[in-house]
């Protein structure tokens, strides 16, 4: 046996191998695959009935000791 048909049935092998991972893990992208659902964002949020108060805020420090 030649290092020849060595290589050569090392090669078939290895082609045999990433045809089956190909077809195990499917087409790459979007192709072939359900679409992807469409996120909705409650229109609620987008415009509140009453005005909100702001956030209380913390005490102000106006002097700093030396």
């Amino acid at each position: 046996m030649s290092s020849e048909s060595v290589g050569g049935i090392l090669g078939a092998i290895v082609a045999a191998v990433v045809l089956a991972v190909a077809v195990v893990f499917g087409p790459i992208g979007q192709y072939g695959k359900p679409p992807k659902p469409v996120k909705v964002e409650p229109a609620a949020a987008a415009a509140p009935a009453a005005p909100v108060a702001p956030a209380p805020r913390g005490p102000v420090i106006k002097e700093v000791p030396n």
